[in-house]
Formats: C-alpha cells, structure tokens, sequence
C-alpha cells in the first residue's frame, strides 16, 4: 500500500492537496506518523480483511471488505476534519475517501493473492 500511496501522494495528487488544502498543509510531512500510521492501517487491513478473505479462499471477499474497510477508515478522518478544521475542502475529502477505498482494494486484493499462493 505504502509504495501506491507515495505515487499517488507525490505525483498523481500532489498538487490537488497543495491546492485544495493550502496554508493547512504542512510543508514537511511528520515522518514518525507517516510511519504509524502506515503500519497500524496494514495491521488493521490485515485483521479484519486479508485473514479472513484467506480463510474463506475468497478474492471477492478481499475486494468487497478492502473496498469498506478502506472506505470507512478514510471516511472516519476526512469527516472528522469536515467536522473540527475550519476551511477543510469537502471536495478533497470524497476524493480522499475514494482514494482509500481504491488503494486498500487493491492491496488487500493484492495481499490476498500472495498469501493464497503460500498457503
């Protein structure tokens, strides 16, 4: 997930968050969090989707509850900031929740199909 991310976040949007969130972006991102937070969303993808689309034998079940875990993962933080931080575009926010929803699809979906392979 982390390698889609970075191309997604460097190059594909890197200039729709510059643009749609302004002096609320950081100039540095905060590494440390980065990395936690990367970590732990793996952790939790693959709790609650990766081992039980693999004790299921199930691909559709990676990509159905990849797309939900995803999307209510992003969905908590975007609608938080809707909700707590001033100005924070709303735009960005449904272009964020479909972003989480796509990647961890596919990684879940990608996960699920190395881990068939081995077991």
């Amino acid at each position: 997930m982390l390698a889609i991310d970075l191309v997604w976040l460097l190059g594909i949007a890197k200039s729709l968050y510059r643009d749609e969130m302004g002096d609320l972006m950081a100039t540095e991102p905060k590494l440390i969090a980065g990395l936690a937070f990367y970590l732990l969303y793996a952790l939790g993808a693959i709790i609650f989707v990766i081992i039980p689309a693999l004790s299921k034998q199930s691909l559709m079940y990676a990509v159905q509850y990849g797309a939900l875990f995803g999307l209510f993962c992003y969905m908590t933080y975007d609608l938080t900031n809707l909700a707590v931080i001033r100005d924070f575009p709303t735009r960005l926010a449904f272009v964020d929740m479909a972003w989480g929803s796509f990647v961890t699809t596919l990684s879940a979906s990608l996960a699920y199909w190395v881990g068939s392979r081995f077991s």
